[in-house]
């Protein structure tokens, strides 16, 4: 990783963060950079659509370091990236049960290495620009320094409690996406990438990045047709995980009245109050808040999946006629609330 200040330039017109004030633009990758990843790659995965195994790469570093920085810092300068980098191989796993069943396999998405490599340098002067600059919502625990899911868990766990020795409810909704990183409007991400400080020449390496991608699955020998991916963050890359929690950094500027915690796409939305229909109110706003975000930003939620939790006290949830909230849905449904939930793991 490398702790240089992020490359200087003009201050972009920014709205959702005026603490930027340098236009992000890429640095010359060093050769030294190139030979570090070219020795990292693990050898134990297969090969990609170009069908070159990572252990050629390794072993031949002292010969191709210096032509692969070129090429990549030639990718970075022009804002072009080779189409056969944007294709990806799918391969089926089985993970158990009827093999003849097609829901019992789960999709390795394997890109080519050279595209790894290129991706690395890119995910690595974009991390360090986001987090020199404090870009991140502090309400996003992926991708920030000294944070995980356990001290996701521990925020979240802490205001609860904080809650309750306060003599207060607290209410939770769950949110689950429904495939949150394959439905990202790509339009909607490049937008959100030049509003976070990157300016224009390098934007267009992105729009290069997310444009005229394609997939096919490869099965005992055989292949597919490729067919082209219009939207969603390239499974199985290095960059996707990134460009998905900067499309939802905004996501908390809509909870004005509420806490929001996220981890990747993880995420939930609560807040503490004396009493059941005060905290059923401001849970229902807020909710109806996030739907528009939701719809506006064209991802989809899986209703049947989010959920609700009310914490407190036993005296104070004995106290109560029915211990539920009420939280409804633009489709005039209702979501469940839930009296124990698996979140991040836990």
């Amino acid at each position: 990783m490398q702790s240089e200040r992020p490359h200087a330039g003009q201050a972009p017109p920014t709205v959702q963060s005026p603490c930027i004030r340098q236009e992000f633009s890429f640095r010359p990758v060093p050769v030294s950079v190139v030979t570090k990843l070219l020795r990292k790659q693990k050898i134990k995965y297969q090969s990609g659509p170009d069908q070159i195994p990572a252990m050629l790469l390794k072993i031949s570093v002292s010969a191709i370091a210096n032509p692969v920085a070129t090429l990549i810092n030639e990718s970075l300068a022009t804002g072009y990236i080779p189409k056969l980098w944007k294709t990806a191989r799918v391969v089926p796993i089985h993970k158990s049960g009827d093999s003849t069943l097609v829901s019992n396999y789960r999709p390795i998405s394997l890109l080519p290495v050279m595209s790894k490599i290129l991706e690395k340098c890119v995910y690595t002067q974009l991390r360090d620009y986001y987090q020199y600059w404090n870009y991140l919502t502090p309400d996003q625990s992926s991708f920030r320094p000294n944070h995980s899911t356990t001290t996701a868990l521990l925020k979240v766990c802490n205001d609860i409690q904080i809650g309750m020795e306060q003599g207060n409810l607290t209410g939770a909704i769950f949110l689950d996406f429904a495939k949150a990183f394959d439905t990202v409007d790509h339009g909607i991400l490049l937008e959100k990438l030049k509003n976070s400080g990157i300016g224009d020449r390098t934007l267009t390496w992105f729009q290069s990045y997310v444009s005229n991608r394609s997939q096919y699955v490869s099965i005992s020998g055989s292949s597919s047709l490729p067919l082209p991916v219009t939207c969603g963050v390239p499974q199985g890359s290095i960059l996707g995980p990134l460009l998905f929690t900067i499309f939802i950094n905004d996501l908390p500027n809509v909870c004005k009245a509420s806490t929001v915690h996220m981890y990747a796409d993880d995420t939930v939305i609560y807040t503490s109050k004396p009493n059941l229909r005060q905290l059923e109110a401001v849970l229902q706003e807020q909710f109806t808040e996030v739907e528009k975000w939701i719809k506006h930003n064209k991802l989809f939620l899986n209703n049947d999946k989010t959920v609700t939790m009310l914490f407190g006290t036993k005296p104070k949830l004995h106290k109560l006629q029915n211990p539920h909230l009420c939280v409804g849905t633009k489709s005039n449904g209702t979501l469940t609330t839930v009296t124990s939930l698996k979140y991040l793991g836990m």
